[in-house]
């Protein structure tokens, strides 16, 4: 397969999934819903106490966009098994994991960049420092991508079973919570005048891996789901 036809094929493929997103544009607005939904709870939880939202707003914000995008993970795979597209793909002249990479990049786009773009205001309400909005923006560029791959391997071990909300999260957390022990970390570290590049450097590491094994993993996981 030429370089070309490869490209070819994962633009046609992120073009398709973000057509049919258009289509249903309200589920795009969930995440950033469900993220300000759930930093909203902790103000009324615990208080409008400004030193004390200051202080945990970056692990608050991490954990809420870790579940933003989770409430979209098991749909990944689910409609394109549904009506048949799952196994077109594996008859594709594109090899699969090129085409799951197409998949995670669009789920990427409409789950996690949404919330991206509203961490900012997401920061106001919980009194974060402007000077440490930079690095938590960053270690979420870092974190987020590697998230939906992860994800990824997780929903393509789960994609043929019936009801698999449950056991999805409990297969995902575990691979979320370094992710997010680095994410929320840097930007404490920052906060307390320690070096926090270190971190950044280790998501870095860990998304450069996953983009080439991720993928690889979930068509494994596809073609022994479908055969």
């Amino acid at each position: 397969m030429s370089a070309p036809g490869m490209a070819a094929g994962f633009a046609a493929l992120c073009g398709r999934d973000l057509r049919l997103l258009w289509r249903r544009r309200g589920d795009a607005a969930q995440p950033v819903l469900f993220a300000l939904l759930v930093i909203m709870l902790f103000p009324l939880a615990l208080g409008a106490r400004p030193e004390l939202l200051r202080g945990i707003a970056p692990g608050i914000i991490w954990v809420a966009v870790l579940l933003a995008g989770m409430l979209a993970l098991d749909t990944l795979f689910r409609s394109d098994l549904e009506d048949g597209s799952l196994e077109q793909f594996l008859l594709a002249p594109q090899p699969l994991w090129l085409l799951v990479l197409a998949k995670v990049l669009v789920h990427w786009l409409t789950t996690s960049v949404p919330v991206l773009l509203a961490v900012p205001l997401l920061a106001q309400l919980l009194y974060l420092p402007a000077d440490l909005l930079p690095v938590l923006l960053v270690s979420l560029l870092l974190g987020t991508p590697l998230l939906s791959l992860l994800g990824a391997v997780v929903v393509a071990l789960t994609v043929g079973m019936r009801r698999s909300g449950m056991l999805l999260a409990l297969l995902a957390l575990p691979l979320y919570v370094p992710v997010l022990i680095f994410g929320a970390g840097s930007v404490a570290a920052a906060a307390a005048g320690l070096p926090f590049v270190g971190a950044w450097l280790m998501l870095g590491a860990g998304l450069a891996l996953a983009i080439v094994l991720a993928p690889l993993a979930a068509a494994t996981a596809l073609r022994i789901a479908l055969t």
